[in-house]
């Protein structure tokens, strides 16, 4: 049975990215399967429980400590992810497609299988989320992973928001958790710009207060 791998969680200034891979016959796969983002939250949250239902599913998580690592970045994170959660469903002879994280897509995907023990035939493309049923559904659960984790920061942090930089209420937590601590939350990408420019903000209206 063929494969796909695609992640959620690249972009957000808050928590971790997370991969996934799911194996088993396309024509199994509920109807509906596709990019995760154009997608509503129930509805996607149905089809992550039917898919986990047809197919053999692995997730793998980059949490925020890896993510800081200045000895790594984004895309050796993000082929390490794939590689980690299609080792989770690998069989010698198979063959899938992920979702290219690389501008070269034949470079990702040969990445990708060089951290698989098993003999597996890997095809990379850009969209392949938009293209392929089971890449589609690969999406659809790391999101549903990367949720569930994002739901978990609110439980601990309260209102966190997305975790994306552009959501008004990620930054004003922020910006709020570091005026009354004095440091960012071990939640945040600390490498990331915009957690950068919160501190930022807070040292100068420190220095605007003497």
């Amino acid at each position: 049975m063929p494969f796909g791998v695609d992640e959620a969680g690249k972009g957000p200034v808050l928590g971790s990215m997370f991969a996934a891979a799911v194996r088993c016959d396309p024509a199994d796969l509920p109807d509906g399967v596709g990019d995760s983002k154009g997608i509503p939250a129930e509805r996607r949250a149905a089809l992550d429980v039917e898919i986990r239902a047809v197919a053999d599913v692995a997730v793998a998580e980059v949490p925020v400590d890896r993510i800081d690592d200045p000895e790594t970045d984004m895309n050796a994170l993000t082929v390490d992810a794939h590689g980690r959660a299609l080792a989770g469903v690998a069989r010698d002879g198979l063959a899938g497609t992920v979702d290219a994280g690389d501008t070269d897509a034949d470079r990702f995907g040969r990445r990708v299988a060089e951290r698989v023990d098993a003999t597996v035939t890997v095809n990379a493309a850009h969209g392949a989320d938009e293209t392929d049923p089971l890449v589609g559904a690969a999406s659809i659960v790391a999101k549903e992973a990367r949720e569930a984790h994002v739901d978990d920061l609110r439980e601990e942090f309260g209102a966190v928001g997305s975790g994306y930089p552009s959501d008004p209420t990620t930054r004003e937590f922020l910006a709020d958790y570091v005026d009354s601590s004095g440091d960012l939350p071990p939640c945040a990408r600390a490498s990331w710009s915009t957690c950068e420019d919160v501190l930022a903000a807070a040292e100068q209206a420190t220095l605007g207060e003497f």
